[in-house]
């Protein structure tokens, strides 16, 4: 279970290592290009609900992963997020829909396109 550290909340988002691998990617992206979004997801442990938090490149973020391995991307997962990060809905993380198991050799290669 990784974990998001969000502006100076001291209040940890924990995400699972392989969705906040996906998650980054689009993240750094966005703010490499100075653009704000939205992230939601839904609560999976005893609160009930879902969380919203704005991104802006002035608000500092730290990702911490768990396992020190970088988990395989998925090229089609990161371009959903990216996606929905261009939406007015912003990112909504769900899980990874695997039709295949079998992870992209080069998914550093995806282009992350502003609609």
């Amino acid at each position: 279970m990784g974990t998001l550290y969000y502006g100076g909340s001291a209040t940890p988002i924990h995400i699972e290592d392989r969705s906040l691998a996906h998650l980054k990617v689009v993240i750094a992206t966005k703010l490499r290009r100075g653009e704000s979004f939205t992230v939601t997801w839904t609560h999976d442990d005893e609160r009930q609900g879902k969380s919203t938090i704005w991104v802006h490149p002035s608000i500092p973020l730290g990702f911490v992963f768990d396992d020190p391995e970088p988990p395989p991307l998925s090229r089609e997962w990161i371009e959903n997020l990216a996606t929905s990060a261009n939406s007015s809905g912003g990112i909504a993380l769900a899980a990874e829909h695997l039709d295949d198991q079998t992870p992209d050799p080069a998914p550093q290669a995806v282009e992350v396109t502003a609609n």
